[in-house]
């Protein structure tokens, strides 16, 4: 198994990939690919940052884990593959960009035009198991990605990261929120939504105000 990221995320990880959690993980991984059936597929594990180029980061989004069912997965956080039913939570998603922006819902679950625009929709974990939800956590992702976030934080301005949930906030520690934007909230999952953590956080509009305040394109979302 190979890492395949574009050259400006290399540039700013190459550290990471020398160190020994991360050749233990990938040792780890290599072994899992081999011998079971794992998402999404190995030439889509770094999609986050292939679609996504660290020069064009305007917004974060982070998820816990990668889908784990059939051709979900495809490297972007809370995205699928093309043509494929949507998960409950992404279809939580859409129903707030409607009413946030009073517009007609993504038809498409696959979010490469979001990542495209500058968004980087990261998973805390990027591979795992058929069928076993968080099989692949404790591994040594979760260093990489709280590495992820250390260096956009020291390394950009004005990054906006909306954070979903228990777990993704948990990752404010990693984040200067002096030179950056915070927006938390519940998350899309239904057992969240359904009970008012999610409907109404308005992220959407309210990312787009920020960045058009600031000068920078607004994400077509």
């Amino acid at each position: 198994m190979q890492v395949k990221i574009a050259d400006s995320w290399k540039n700013i990880l190459h550290g990471e990939f020398e160190q020994t959690y991360f050749k233990n993980l990938f040792s780890f991984l290599a072994n899992e690919y081999q011998n079971q059936l794992c998402f999404p597929e190995e030439k889509d594990v770094f999609s986050a940052f292939n679609f996504c180029s660290f020069e064009a980061l305007k917004v974060v989004i982070l998820g816990q884990d990668p889908y784990h069912g059939e051709n979900q997965a495809n490297g972007l956080c809370f995205s699928v593959q093309e043509g494929i039913k949507h998960p409950p939570s992404l279809v939580n998603i859409f129903k707030e960009i409607a009413t946030d922006l009073s517009i007609k819902p993504p038809l498409s679950g696959d979010l490469k035009k979001w990542a495209r625009q500058g968004v980087l929709l990261l998973n805390a974990t990027l591979t795992v198991r058929a069928h076993e939800a968080g099989s692949h956590q404790n591994r040594g992702w979760e260093i990489f990605t709280d590495a992820v976030i250390q260096h956009i934080s020291d390394q950009k301005e004005a990054v906006i990261f909306l954070l979903w949930g228990g777990y993704a906030k948990k990752k404010i520690k990693l984040i200067d929120s002096k030179k950056h934007v915070v927006l938390v909230s519940g998350h899309p999952s239904p057992l969240s939504a359904n009970r008012g953590y999610w409907f109404g956080n308005q992220h959407f509009s309210k990312t787009n105000a920020i960045l058009k305040s600031k000068g920078i394109k607004e994400i077509e979302w």
